[in-house]
């Protein structure tokens, strides 16, 4: 193709090629700049993690109780007050016992009388009643034979008068006298023989002794009489309120005079009235919540540093004496109940005082850290970091921690070494997958 006139199209070719070289010097010259981070950064290092446990705890007995009567009662007198040390089976008070004393008398002479009659029993009748029943006998036969001899003579008498009678030479009224006299000798005879009898049965009764069977009811009346006895003695022994261990008196709930019943349940509110007669504890020891993302780390017979605003100049030891077997939810937090046995400070430490403790954990070598505010939480609890991409803006990189120590937190898994993560992300920036920052 001919061209007549070539100078507009050469114009405007270099119009052209000017304004591409300018929009070229443009972008080269006037690209924005990324935005320096150093300040908003830090680099993973590798640390040795000198690891503490701290969390808050409360002294208190190894064992609390409170003190009370075995039945509802009155106080008659009271040996104890706040601050008291008691050793076990001390007398703590005494409750009144007037009735259980009569009902012991009355038992101890109803055992004696039961005892008494088994013993004679046993040992059978006395001598001296056997011949009393001896001589009775006697008695009643020479009564026997007296009565016999009159009753022969009072029929000699009757047959005598009925011959004359019959032929009119007595009168009647002889023969009826005769008569009544035969019929009382007769009477007289029944009853000496009765009479005679009875004293044979009572002599071969008392020469026999007693029966097994009576023997064995006596026996039997002791055993329970001695029963008796036993639960109103039980009764009026459970009068003296005494210390079932030793220990303090921590709070005395009643005086002499003070109506008390029976009541085992220890007492939680500093307030509260009880009607127990006081409470005893014995020991001290310490009662932790340790969460239970530490519980990992928490194990029998660890070392416990014990802090508190009393003695702040003083570090006393312990040591872990349990790890409960069931966890407790407090505001959707599950804790582990620790309790810490006293090395030191028994002397100084008092129940109810709250302390701060140190678990003492093994230190972990070489353990690859990032500062505890680096860490934050994206949508559904996931934990990660924020990491600058290649425009040195902020976004969500998950990883995986372990423990954390002090300002410090473990990373498991998900980071190297060198790599830098924001530890305050940029200002004005919205950051994709986060719902909040903590420690931030």
């Amino acid at each position: 193709m001919n061209i007549k006139n070539p100078i507009p199209w050469l114009i405007g070719l270099t119009a052209f090629g000017l304004s591409g070289m300018g929009i070229a010097y443009f972008s080269y010259w006037y690209q924005p700049s990324k935005k320096d981070i150093t300040d908003l950064t830090v680099p993973v290092t590798t640390s040795n993690l000198n690891i503490k446990i701290k969390t808050n705890g409360v002294v208190q007995p190894v064992r609390k109780i409170n003190i009370s009567p075995r039945e509802a009662g009155r106080i008659a007198k009271l040996y104890v007050d706040e601050g008291s040390s008691v050793q076990k089976g001390k007398l703590i008070a005494e409750m009144e016992r007037q009735a259980f004393q009569a009902q012991v008398n009355q038992y101890r002479a109803l055992l004696w009388k039961a005892k008494a009659e088994l013993q004679e029993k046993r040992k059978g009748y006395r001598p001296e009643e056997i011949a009393i029943a001896q001589a009775d006998v006697r008695k009643y036969t020479a009564q026997v034979r007296e009565a016999q001899s009159r009753l022969a003579l009072a029929s000699q008498r009757v047959k005598r008068r009925q011959y004359p009678t019959s032929q009119g030479a007595v009168s009647r009224d002889d023969l009826d006298a005769v008569l009544n006299e035969e019929k009382s000798a007769r009477d007289n005879l029944q009853q000496a023989k009765f009479s005679l009898i009875s004293a044979q049965q009572q002599l071969k009764k008392l020469l026999s002794g007693y029966q097994t069977e009576e023997i064995t009811k006596a026996g039997a009346e002791v055993a329970q009489a001695t029963a008796q006895l036993q639960f109103y003695e039980n009764q009026l022994e459970n009068t003296f309120i005494r210390a079932p261990f030793a220990g303090l008196i921590t709070r005395r709930f009643a005086q002499a005079g003070d109506f008390v019943t029976p009541n085992t349940s220890v007492s939680t509110n500093e307030g509260g009235t009880s009607a127990s007669i006081a409470e005893l504890s014995s020991g001290l020891e310490i009662e932790a919540k340790v969460p239970e993302v530490n519980m990992a780390q928490i194990q029998k017979n660890q070392p416990v540093e014990i802090r508190l605003d009393a003695f702040p100049d003083q570090v006393f030891q312990g040591k872990v004496r349990l790890i409960a077997p069931r966890g407790v939810k407090e505001e959707n937090v599950t804790f582990m109940r620790v309790k810490i046995a006293l090395a030191t400070g028994q002397d100084k430490l008092k129940v109810g005082l709250n302390v701060k403790l140190t678990f003492l954990v093994n230190d972990i070598r070489n353990a690859l850290v990032i500062p505890s505010a680096a860490v934050v939480s994206g949508k559904g609890g996931q934990v990660g970091v924020l990491l600058p991409d290649k425009d040195n803006q902020a976004k969500f990189h998950p990883v995986q921690v372990g423990i954390t120590s002090g300002d410090k937190t473990q990373i498991l898994d998900g980071l190297s070494e060198g790599e830098r993560v924001f530890i305050q992300p940029p200002a004005n920036q919205l950051i994709d997958g986060i719902d909040r920052i903590t420690g931030s």
